[in-house]
């Protein structure tokens, strides 16, 4: 069953022996950043801090850091799972809808038939009268009083990692909920980071100087996925959340604000921003393994605080990978995969590397079907809006590589690669925090097609045939592999990359 809280969530993560519960008394300045640097990159358990100088709450960490636990938070055995109840849901071969079905859905794809409309309802979410996460309302608010984590040493100060930033369109009232990160000022105003290209910015621009914006700490985790998922704007988060968990998303109205936030979050903070009221944020060590610099960036002023009777408070730490977000990056790869082939059905699967940020390296397969047909994709890809602009590196490559073996990747680009021709410049926007470029949210994204080429592509010679043993011969080898006394198990070979290649090779030739 879906999880209505974080609350709920962290309950079925204990009982499963997912969460370590560490009640020795910690500071929120660094020292649990650095407890959970370590268990992040070991593949460890959830964290909840009981014990936290300065605050009566408890801080949770890592809850996303693993694949498995992401998976856990949709209730699914694994991310493909996920991704497979929105192929269910959405007829990926289809780019218009049929003519007997009225019902368009958002992304562009038809329904595939009207037993599909019951899903859909998990779309809408519900207003409620009263909600958990206003158990307690504080009007004279106190930032000061939540354990709000300093994660690295040079960082401009405390910075709240994990927010829901709940903002509305004037204009047309639509919702919007993005995670942008806020550097803790003093106790009623923070700093808001929210970029030029996202859509919480969007809004920003349009109310003018004023800005209503509530802000949900620890909320149901698929709903904090989805505040990190690149959605078209026409897309609410709260019903792409109530789609994903198959359940839909109980809301409450804010006390001081006209925005809506989960009912049973952790806590809720609203106010306004100011636009006129710019302040130096950062700097912060952030994703991309380096501190983003301190710039000017809006105000957030809190008006009131509202939280569960015995809340936690949830935050992340980022840094140089793999880190929590890593899987939060996994699940958006598997989740938009379906999304991304109902536009280009000739993609085939697509990884989004972790050692890549996930906008620095989108390696994509694809069913070539024409000359050009790699640059092609290249270009959809980088027009999709914030689901793949800002990708620095894409590697296009045939449908029969395996994107997820990136040393069999790096090898077949290698070895197809004619930089005259197969390399693609771009300039055009690029992530604010691309330190990369030599202006900021403006440089040059390249594109790599390593596709076989053909003689319509103006390649004059024969393209080489891949080395391959005969079916035969393999299929004899697997029957006859104990005969041979060959011992390759993890014991009698070293274990560096090469062997745990080879092993995982032989695994999948002995089930063949």
């Amino acid at each position: 069953m879906p999880f209505d809280s974080l609350s709920a969530f962290l309950d079925a993560l204990r009982k499963k022996g997912e969460l370590q519960v560490i009640d020795a008394a910690v500071d929120p300045k660094l020292e649990i950043a650095e407890i959970t640097d370590r268990v992040v990159k070991a593949g460890g358990p959830a964290l909840l801090f009981t014990n936290v100088h300065g605050s009566q709450f408890p801080v949770v960490t890592n809850v996303f850091g693993t694949q498995a636990r992401t998976a856990m938070a949709f209730d699914a055995a694994n991310l493909n799972e996920v991704a497979d109840r929105l192929r269910k849901l959405f007829d990926i071969s289809a780019l218009m809808p049929s003519e007997d079905t009225k019902s368009i859905l958002p992304f562009g794809g038809a329904l595939k038939s009207l037993g599909s409309l019951a899903p859909l309802a998990n779309a809408i979410p519900q207003t409620v009268n009263s909600g958990s996460c206003q158990d307690v309302v504080i009007e004279n608010p106190d930032l000061s009083k939540l354990p709000v984590l300093t994660t690295w040493p040079l960082d401009g100060g405390p910075f709240i990692t994990l927010p829901l930033v709940v903002t509305r369109d004037p204009r047309n009232r639509r919702l919007n909920i993005g995670m942008y990160r806020m550097q803790v000022y003093n106790e009623r105003e923070t700093g808001m980071h929210w970029q030029r290209h996202k859509q919480g910015r969007a809004h920003a621009d349009a109310w003018g100087d004023k800005i209503p914006v509530a802000v949900a700490i620890g909320a149901d985790p698929t709903i904090t996925y989805a505040a990190t998922a690149p959605l078209p704007p026409i897309v609410d988060e709260y019903a792409f959340a109530g789609l994903l968990r198959g359940k839909p998303v109980k809301l409450v109205r804010c006390k001081t604000v006209d925005l809506k936030v989960p009912a049973d979050a952790e806590f809720v903070l609203e106010g306004y921003v100011d636009n006129t009221d710019l302040r130096t944020e950062g700097p912060f060590g952030d994703h991309t393994g380096v501190y983003s610099l301190a710039d000017l960036y809006p105000t957030f002023h809190v008006q009131c605080i509202t939280h569960r009777k015995n809340p936690v408070y949830a935050a992340t730490l980022v840094g140089k990978p793999p880190m929590e977000d890593a899987w939060l990056g996994k699940a958006t790869e598997r989740i938009f995969l379906p999304l991304l082939q109902m536009v280009l059905p000739e993609v085939v699967d697509m990884n989004l590397p972790v050692e890549g940020g996930f906008h620095n390296l989108a390696i994509v397969s694809i069913k070539k079907k024409y000359p050009g047909h790699a640059k092609k994709v290249m270009n959809a890809l980088w027009g999709l809006g914030h689901m793949m602009m800002l990708t620095r590196t894409l590697v296009i490559v045939d449908a029969d590589i395996d994107v997820q073996d990136v040393r069999s990747v790096a090898w077949f680009t290698l070895n197809n690669l004619s930089p005259e021709k197969d390399v693609v410049m771009m300039p055009g926007p690029v992530d604010d925090l691309d330190h990369g470029s030599y202006s900021v949210a403006y440089g040059t994204k390249i594109g790599i097609d390593a596709t076989r080429k053909t003689a319509a592509e103006g390649y004059t010679r024969e393209w080489p045939p891949d080395i391959d043993m005969d079916t035969t011969t393999r299929r004899l080898v697997n029957e006859r592999w104990k005969e041979y006394g060959i011992d390759l198990s993890e014991k009698s070979v070293h274990s560096d990359n090469w062997s745990g290649q080879g092993l995982d090779a032989l695994e999948k030739l002995l089930k063949q």
